[in-house]
């Protein structure tokens, strides 16, 4: 595998997101360019949901595989999330969404574990009105981008698991085939083969619910 030819990652001010861009050689078999020039990530979440885990993942694994891939670790969209979310502001979000609407995928982070330093306390009543505010944010930000019209793809996971379902959301080979085969066989599992399963195009809240609570029943 050649060596990257070019990788960028920066951590911006809280009023600018970053952005993280990966331009390998041009002989990556599994990874095609867009013909239109590079598309765009955006990686939106609450606080403490591994967003900029996910994107350095992303980088890594773009600048030995991919090419012609932005991955933003947040967006404006987030910081007006947060202002309506603290000061009841709500005037952010215009100009945050037209933002938004240049990416080519969103990804949210799921809620299915605080990506923390350190296990939670379960005595500490703070972790549950962190949890809270995690669930609030979540909820900002996912009725925002449906009042736009805009798409997004809910990813779960830790780690590897996690890094493997943005892959399969932005339309890209899984690193590990059993990741690939338990999101298939869950998705079967909800439709028993009635309908074509087109992930890539939904965003239903009950579908989600039900494939999350199914990949948890298998762990």
């Amino acid at each position: 595998m050649s060596a990257i030819n070019e990788a960028r990652a920066t951590r911006s001010p809280s009023h600018s997101p970053s952005q993280t861009s990966s331009h390998p050689p041009s002989d990556s078999p599994s990874y095609s360019r867009h013909p239109f020039g590079t598309r765009r990530v955006a990686i939106l979440g609450a606080d403490q949901t591994g967003k900029t885990w996910l994107a350095k993942a992303l980088t890594a694994t773009f600048a030995q595989v991919a090419q012609g891939w932005s991955i933003a670790d947040g967006t404006p969209l987030l910081n007006a999330a947060l202002a309506e979310q603290r000061f009841n502001d709500s005037t952010l979000y215009p100009m945050a969404l037209a933002q938004q609407a240049q990416f080519d995928f969103t990804l949210l982070m799921g809620l299915d574990g605080a990506w923390l330093s350190a296990p939670p306390d379960p005595d500490n009543p703070k972790n549950a009105q962190d949890a809270a505010k995690r669930s609030h944010t979540d909820t900002l930000l996912r009725q925002a981008l449906n009042r736009a019209g805009l798409a997004f793809h809910v990813v779960y996971g830790q780690g590897p698991q996690r890094l493997n379902n943005a892959l399969l959301a932005l339309g890209l080979p899984s690193q590990d085939l059993a990741a690939l085969e338990m999101r298939e066989q869950s998705q079967f599992a909800i439709h028993q083969g009635r309908t074509v399963w087109q992930c890539n195009d939904c965003s239903d809240p009950e579908c989600e619910h039900r494939l999350f609570t199914g990949l948890l029943a298998q762990r």
